[in-house]
């Protein structure tokens, strides 16, 4: 599998914002996500694009033994590592689905806007389980709108948005520069929390399936004065207790795993909702 990144790779991430692709499986082991997502979907009552599955649209690496095996596997951390350093939380993991012929969006955004987090030293790893095309709406990135900041951002502007919040970057944004990202089942890109993406429709007649995986470093807080937000423990050790620490799972939608999911959605929902009620400024 694919080894750490190399200092170019490093350096092309720092500059750019964005590093894409690296791959994580092979087609036959993304294959077998798909299955096996295909039968947790039937398990809950129907697709996590539904709205009433959507509570299990985040943090299923608690709840799952296969997803909690992406969110730590190795050549993801490893390229991840190289980024933050080797103590690495997983704050949350969210699936990014867009069925066939729909018309899903995310509007031209920042990971960082509502997540609460400090310092902005958050890395997503989005991982393609189908493949993502820009016929189906695959991620793309304005290259160094990193160095912007954080910039302002309204919630419950977008239609059809596969983000919770709906939410959208302030003003007119000039995408003459922005970069497509396609992926192949089983590869992933890494992304800056601070740089400006967005994905497009999906045109085609098959089902896009990706999973979004947030990192952290252990010393990053939550900004939250009354939420301890949850985070799992991926790799390295955790000298800080800035987070309640989740259990990983021993089995697939059991009891254990089954209560831990619920502690770990009411956390990260309360503590999402409060940073979209209080959004930061620029």
């Amino acid at each position: 599998m694919a080894p750490a990144l190399s200092s170019a790779d490093v350096v092309r991430y720092s500059r750019d914002g964005f590093l894409s692709p690296t791959r994580a499986l092979t087609a036959a082991q993304a294959a077998t996500c798909r299955e096996r997502l295909a039968a947790f979907e039937r398990a809950i009552g129907g697709p996590l694009t539904a709205d009433e599955t959507a509570r299990h649209r985040s943090r299923t690496h608690v709840l799952l033994t296969w997803v909690h095996a992406l969110v730590s596997h190795p050549s993801i951390l490893d390229a991840v590592e190289s980024l933050i350093g080797p103590n690495i939380l997983a704050y949350t993991s969210t699936w990014f689905i867009k069925e066939p012929e729909s018309a899903a969006i995310a509007a031209w955004h920042q990971d960082a806007t509502y997540f609460g987090l400090s310092p902005h030293a958050h890395v997503t790893a989005w991982l393609a389980l189908s493949d993502a095309t820009a016929e189906n709406g695959c991620m793309e990135f304005l290259p160094g709108s990193h160095e912007r900041g954080q910039l302002p951002h309204t919630a419950g502007v977008v239609a059809h948005s596969v983000n919770r919040a709906r939410q959208a970057v302030d003003g007119v944004v000039d995408d003459t520069p922005a970069v497509h990202a396609p992926l192949r089942a089983g590869e992933f890109s890494l992304h800056h929390t601070l740089i400006l993406h967005r994905s497009q429709p999906n045109r085609s007649l098959a089902r896009r399936i990706g999973l979004g995986i947030s990192y952290i470093p252990t010393h990053v807080r939550h900004v939250s004065a009354t939420v301890k937000a949850p985070a799992m423990l991926v790799r390295g050790v955790d000298a800080f207790g800035h987070f309640d620490l989740e259990p990983a799972p021993r089995g697939d939608l059991d009891d254990a795993a089954q209560a831990a999911f619920a502690r770990s959605y009411e956390g990260y929902r309360a503590a999402y909702a409060e940073q979209v009620t209080t959004p930061p400024s620029s």
